[in-house]
């Protein structure tokens, strides 16, 4: 049962998360199309990390902007999540995306022949 709670919290800490980015006006986060992959909240509710990849922007200014905005987004999670306590949000870079879109680029250069078309040639 304690499984399922927790999914559901660290659920709902990633949406919050990602709305209150939209409100961010640090132009590290705001100009760099930030999106929250996944958030993972302890059991004791007092650490959180947050998954993030970045599609624009230097990988370490999109770092340190969201570092400086953790207050900022803390206490917006406070008001907007019931929760005993808050937790302190760590960020962690995810290059899923950005794997995924590499290992698409690549399978789309890959050119596929109908085996039929090569024993064809062969033949004449």
């Amino acid at each position: 049962m304690a499984k399922y709670r927790q999914g559901r919290i660290n659920d709902e800490f990633q949406k919050e998360v990602a709305m209150i980015l939209r409100d961010v006006k640090d132009p590290r986060v705001s100009g760099a199309f930030i999106s929250v992959t996944a958030a993972e909240v302890t059991p004791d509710l007092k650490f959180a990390k947050v998954y993030y990849s970045a599609l624009m922007g230097d990988k370490k200014e999109v770092k340190r902007g969201l570092l400086s905005s953790a207050g900022f987004i803390r206490g917006q999670i406070a008001r907007r999540m019931n929760l005993r306590i808050t937790p302190e949000i760590t960020f962690v870079e995810d290059g899923s995306i950005e794997y995924g879109a590499k290992i698409s680029k690549i399978l789309e250069g890959i050119t596929i022949t109908d085996p039929d078309e090569i024993d064809g040639e062969n033949d004449d």
